[in-house]
């Protein structure tokens, strides 16, 4: 019987693992970094979720973006202070980008607003040993767009303040997001187009998720391959946006993808970030956690994670 379409483009990536494997295994040898991007956890303290994290075997994770204005945020020696008694290392910072601090605004207020939130932000990401930050081009949870030149605008405003990123020694990781949650660069050849207008040193890099990927991309393990060296952070979540195992995502692809660009190695990470279903998930930011659900949700993925990479790699 003739293949589908997407199963000739997953032959294609299994072919490339498998070639991989058989030609080169040193270069299987380690693992992919396994991190945990925690704002999810909503309003639960640092100490409890890097607890949670420890408990899983998970030692990364991708900070809440949490610094809205000078008083507000992580502070930086208690952050290394509460991560260093639990083993876990800072692989980077979620940055949040809402109606409120839109570089892609035609209110000028909420760009200069975009603008102070990354310069707080950045050089936190850099005091805590973070090697990205996430920067979405339009607000999280605004998906009709202002007008037609809203996306030179928004790379206009973030050339603008981009020297901090070289100057910090900290990548922008442009993440592409659902056609349902923001108005501008929703796929890896969006962000890929995004860069190119930034024109930037320090603005070069790709956050991809793969429960957005479902929606905007024609394959996901493609368009992994497709971001290849720019891509440094990837957002796990299975089909329903909740913990690895609990859908009907293809995880192998995805895993092989990985491996056949070399993401294996020091300072890509990939990062669970499940969420739920639904449309705008920053509510998720305030919500009171249940606990024994966060629980279970991590236990479940890292271990389901860890699982299917080692099938592949046995």
């Amino acid at each position: 019987m003739k293949p589908q379409n997407f199963e000739v483009k997953n032959e294609k990536i299994r072919t490339a693992f498998q070639t991989l494997k058989q030609e080169h295994p040193e270069r299987l040898q380690q693992r992919l970094n396994l991190s945990w991007s925690n704002w999810g956890f909503g309003i639960e303290s640092l100490e409890e979720s890097a607890a949670r994290l420890e408990k899983a075997g998970i030692r990364y994770i991708e900070l809440h973006g949490n610094h809205y204005g000078p008083d507000l945020g992580y502070k930086v020696d208690e952050t290394l202070k509460v991560l260093g008694d639990h083993g876990i290392t800072v692989a980077g910072v979620c940055g949040m980008f809402g109606n409120d601090n839109d570089l892609s605004s035609n209110r000028a207020i909420q760009r200069q607003a975009a603008i102070d939130y990354l310069k707080r932000e950045v050089p936190f990401t850099a005091a805590v040993g973070g090697s990205y930050i996430l920067v979405v081009p339009g607000a999280v949870g605004r998906p009709d767009k202002y007008d037609d030149v809203e996306f030179e605008r928004s790379a206009a405003t973030l050339r603008s303040v981009a020297d901090l990123f070289t100057q910090h020694n900290v990548k922008a990781a442009i993440e592409p997001i659902r056609s349902a949650e923001v108005s501008l660069v929703r796929s890896v050849a969006d962000a890929k187009a995004y860069i190119e207008a930034v024109d930037h040193p320090g603005v070069q890099h790709i956050n991809a998720d793969i429960y957005h990927m479902q929606v905007e991309e024609s394959h996901i393990g493609e368009a992994l391959v497709n971001a290849g060296e720019q891509l440094i952070n990837l957002h796990l979540a299975d089909s329903n946006r909740l913990a690895l195992g609990w859908g009907a995502m293809d995880l192998d692809t995805i895993i092989m993808a990985l491996y056949v660009i070399g993401f294996n190695q020091a300072g890509h990470y990939c990062t669970p970030e499940p969420l739920g279903p639904g449309g705008a998930p920053y509510p998720a930011m305030y919500g009171k956690p249940d606990k024994k659900t966060l629980d279970d949700m991590v236990l479940q993925t890292a271990r389901y994670f860890r699982e299917r990479e080692e099938e592949l790699l046995a």
